[in-house]
């Protein structure tokens, strides 16, 4: 993100200064770096056809922990990513972060400093260990849990690949035959429109519009694209669409299974970090769907009140049946985190399943829905000419 400064020079002057930055702290750090004294930060928003870049923490945390486990000091470790760290912003950040190390605050602290690049949940897991001194073992457990949700992400990703491109290709087609094919049809029937069908009628009126309003049609319809897109950006619309597929039953019980196989991933990472079961499951809680956050806030008062922890889940609804046999195991044997991270991966397998299944029964689907799209247009655009042939004979 780009962010314009005001700020006092060394010589009294006041300038605008220019930077590429995470945030604004990162910003005010490198003006104040060199000499600057920063008076506003105020963020640039420019149009841009590529995404702003991100800090990548997955990164930052398998090549932080193969430093640690080569024996450098965690101070050290920060200081070699910065020093090969091309990128101004990500070096600044890291060097916030060394800098935060070398005033002696805690490592969860200094990271909590840049809520934008490291997210609650990340800050959790380090402070969680902290407390054990065991960072390591910690962000070992975080690169897993990272790699193993975008394995689930990128495995309903491919799934869908191919679906859009039939939609995209049945898109074209059907909007070359009615801006292109259409409206040169048209020019034969102009003569006898009292004979043709109804529905001849209509496709032959919309190809008379296109021909004398071409532009207008064209406008019309990029107009409507881009509402969509940008209806679809916002959060209460999104919000809207995903209660809506939540009703959709079939649909809305994957959905709500793996909302709880993120919930049982999240919360047996936590554990096994030597969180306390409530805290973890309250950390957990927002990465839930608002339906499920609220019965999770109520099962974590009743744990807190001193119910079982199967007992409270399964009463509000938040324990499938394997889930719940694997909790009550896990309560027996005091290794609640294990159990409830294998019960995450035995529903990430059932989801697996599910998606495949899925995607091998929509495309089929998809196809002859296309399909008789598209021929249903070609055929109204035909019909006259096979009612003409019939009165030859």
């Amino acid at each position: 993100m780009r962010f314009e400064l005001r700020a006092i020079t060394q010589n009294g002057r006041i300038e605008s200064l220019d930077y590429q930055a995470i945030d604004e702290q990162t910003a005010r750090q490198q003006a104040e770096s060199r000499g600057y004294t920063v008076l506003q930060v105020r963020s640039k928003h420019s149009i841009s056809l590529l995404r702003q870049a991100r800090f990548p923490v997955q990164l930052f945390s398998q090549e932080l922990l193969v430093l640690l486990g080569a024996g450098l000091p965690l101070v050290e470790a920060i200081e070699t990513l910065a020093q090969k760290e091309r990128r101004d912003e990500f070096r600044a950040l890291l060097g916030r972060l060394v800098a935060a190390l070398r005033q002696g605050q805690p490592f969860s602290a200094a990271l909590e400093q840049a809520p934008a690049v490291f997210s609650p949940l990340y800050v959790a897991t380090v402070r969680a260990a902290e407390k054990t001194s065991d960072l390591a073992p910690a962000l070992s457990r975080y690169v897993a849990y990272q790699a193993q949700l975008e394995a689930i992400r990128k495995r309903a990703l491919n799934a869908s690949i191919y679906p859009m491109l039939l939609i995209a290709a049945g898109a074209l087609v059907g909007l070359f035959l009615l801006f292109y094919v259409v409206p040169r049809f048209g020019k034969i029937y102009e003569d006898r429109t009292a004979e043709l069908p109804f529905f001849s009628k209509v496709l032959i009126a919309w190809g008379q519009f296109v021909e004398g309003h071409a532009v207008l049609a064209l406008g019309v319809l990029l107009g409507l694209a881009v509402s969509a897109i940008l209806l679809l950006k916002q959060g209460r619309v999104r919000a809207a669409l995903g209660d809506l597929l939540w009703r959709i039953p079939a649909l809305g019980e994957r959905l709500k299974v793996y909302q709880l196989a993120r919930l049982y991933r999240t919360t047996g990472m936590l554990l096994r970090g030597g969180m306390p079961l409530v805290a973890a499951l309250d950390m957990s809680a927002e990465l839930l769907h608002p339906v499920l956050r609220g019965r999770l806030a109520a099962a974590s008062r009743a744990i807190s009140e001193g119910r079982g922890v199967s007992e409270s889940l399964d009463a509000n609804g938040l324990a499938t049946p394997v889930a719940l046999r694997m909790l009550v195991v896990g309560e027996r044997g005091g290794n609640m985190g294990e159990m409830l991270d294998r019960a995450a991966g035995f529903h990430d397998e059932e989801l697996a399943r599910w998606v495949d299944w899925f995607t091998r029964m929509f495309e089929p689907l998809l196809m002859a829905v296309i399909g008789l799209v598209i021929g249903a247009i070609v055929v109204l655009m035909y019909m006259p000419i096979f009612e003409l042939a019939g009165n030859l004979r």
